[in-house]
């Protein structure tokens, strides 16, 4: 296990398109990592929950509704 797999909070949010879900968002000690639905990996991580949001939309197909993000 890598140093920021073993960093997970236990706090998360996903994200909801009109189609269900379609990311999340993970809070770590450094800061908010995003992940598509699908990926293997995280996109990166971020300083606050809000540039993560905004992170996870851009990553979305262009065109794309804001979804909307509840916490788990």
């Amino acid at each position: 296990m890598s140093d920021t797999e073993t960093s997970i909070v236990d706090r998360r949010w996903v994200a909801f398109g009109p189609a269900g879900a379609v990311g999340a968002i993970h809070q770590r000690a450094d800061g908010y990592s995003v992940k598509l639905v699908g990926d293997d990996d995280y996109r990166g991580t971020f300083p606050t929950l809000d540039v993560a949001k905004s992170a996870l939309h851009a990553a979305l197909v262009p065109g794309s509704d804001r979804p909307e993000f509840r916490e788990h």
